[in-house]
């Protein structure tokens, strides 16, 4: 969002800059520059100066996609997940995630690091470990006691959330997270 509103400013600001000089060429003697080119009249051959921009444009900085070595999405992910009360041998545990290159000790680093990458770049990315909005309507199923913590930094933001089966939202977020938490359908 940021970039895409940062973009929109320098493409206004390039579009201003080249109407502008023409602009000056159209003003009377009032100095007030008329809402559209005049049809009659002395000043009727006027044609709006088109020329490079008066300012050079400074470049966009790294994070909105200007110049600069951009870091890959998966490079910057480092998480630690805790579970908890699984049910599941071996997946009870505190676990480090690392992607780009993948590392750590997750029991399924390769597949998890996949999963993020996949739905990073997803509208479902945005709300990935974002828990459901207070007042939604969730189904009244349990899905046991197994709870998840995960902390860290995903995509360069970071993230601090727990993740829970104790009702319908809840197991939609768990299991949106497998393999990057164990998979307990």
């Amino acid at each position: 969002m940021l970039r895409r509103l940062a973009l929109t400013a320098v493409v206004t600001l390039a579009a201003v800059s080249v109407t502008a000089p023409g602009a000056s060429a159209l003003a009377g003697a009032s100095g007030q520059v008329p809402s559209a080119l005049p049809t009659s009249g002395p000043l009727s051959a006027v044609q709006p100066a088109l020329g490079p921009l008066p300012v050079p444009l400074p470049p966009l900085p790294s994070f909105l996609g200007g110049g600069g070595k951009v870091d890959e999405p998966a490079a910057r992910t480092r998480l630690t997940v805790t579970v908890e009360r699984s049910g599941v041998a071996g997946a009870d545990g505190t676990f480090e995630l690392t992607c780009g290159p993948t590392g750590g000790t997750h029991p399924e680093r390769q597949g998890a690091c996949d999963r993020l990458t996949e739905v990073g770049g997803t509208r479902a990315g945005q709300d990935l470990f974002r828990p459901a909005p207070e007042g939604t309507m969730c189904t009244m199923i349990y899905g046991g006691d197994a709870s998840a913590r995960i902390v860290g930094t995903w995509e360069g933001r970071r993230v601090d959330t727990t993740v829970t089966r104790g009702d319908g939202c809840e197991i939609a977020r768990w299991n949106n997270l497998v393999p990057v938490l164990p998979d307990l359908r």
